[in-house]
């Protein structure tokens, strides 16, 4: 029954539905990569023009976006293979079959996107700016924070959702330890620089 499945002619829509699945656990298992901020991260205006008609305009993660893509084009290479074996007793050559469901595929995915938007409100509420890290807490992960030299640290944002972030100490003299726990004040690009918190600044805080 899977056989055909297995052919050339339909290995990239097999490709695509395997690709789908692991993305689809690695979003369902909470490892907060399905948020992008489209606007700080590209630059563009994410409540229109292409981003919009893409179905990324409402702020869908962007995991869930690209599990649909590869939905759509599945089901469309499925259905474009099926068509022309019914119609001509063979199906198309993999890359003529794969160019018409990349089309159709995306086509589909827009409403499939935009409809997705609206009946999953709640992950608007989760999409935040880079700067709203700042004046959040740190754990750092693993190696040793020193200026010039960063390490990677978790951030837990005020949703509950888990960020991996490069810092550096703020002050010259400090270095932050795997472990340590600190406070990220300020961020230049996508290095934070944060205070220990140990840091007499922070003891009121």
């Amino acid at each position: 029954m899977f056989a055909p499945f297995l052919t050339p002619a339909y290995l990239p829509f097999a490709i695509a539905f395997v690709v789908m699945i692991g993305i689809g656990l690695i979003e369902a298992i909470g490892l907060g990569l399905g948020h992008l901020d489209l606007d700080g991260e590209l630059g563009v205006d994410a409540n229109g023009g292409v981003l919009d008609w893409l179905g990324l305009g409402g702020e869908l993660p962007i995991l869930i976006w690209l599990t649909s893509l590869l939905g759509c084009f599945t089901l469309a290479g499925i259905a474009i293979q099926q068509t022309a074996t019914a119609l001509t007793g063979a199906p198309l050559h993999w890359g003529l079959a794969s160019g018409g469901a990349f089309v159709a595929g995306a086509l589909l995915n827009t409403l499939a996107a935009n409809g997705l938007a609206r009946v999953m409100p709640g992950f608007e509420t989760t999409v935040i700016s880079t700067d709203d890290l700042l004046r959040q807490r740190g754990t750092i992960l693993e190696g040793t924070a020193r200026r010039g030299s960063p390490a990677r640290a978790k951030v837990v944002d005020r949703h509950g959702q888990a960020h991996f972030v490069m810092v550096e100490p703020h002050d010259d003299a400090d270095a932050l330890r795997s472990g340590d726990t600190a406070l990220l004040v300020r961020r230049e690009g996508k290095l934070f620089f944060a205070l220990p918190e140990g840091n007499t600044l922070l003891q009121s805080i």
